[in-house]
């Protein structure tokens, strides 16, 4: 069964498409910002919603910039990825 994070706005993303949940700031480092402008020139990068992005969700489709924090989507992986392994009857 896949499971879905909510990274802000309308979008949902699948858990298990998820290469990474990164702070805003790593957009400053030489290689991501090598990474993001091929993204962009192919089009596949995101804003969720309106205001700041805090952090960027980087799938194998597209990197979304998402305006909760890292720590709260990680943290709701977290969360999403216990509840899988649980067995309810």
């Amino acid at each position: 069964m896949a499971m879905f994070i909510h990274i802000g706005g309308d979008t949902m993303v699948a858990l298990d498409d998820i290469i990474g949940i990164f702070p805003i700031r790593v957009q400053q480092e030489p290689a991501v910002q090598k990474l993001l402008e091929r993204l962009e020139r192919e089009e596949r990068t995101q804003t969720v919603d309106v205001g700041e992005a805090k952090s960027m969700v980087l799938t194998d489709r597209a990197a979304y910039f998402s305006p909760i924090s890292s720590a709260t989507l990680k943290r709701r992986a977290s969360i999403l990825e216990t509840s899988e392994r649980i067995e309810f009857r």
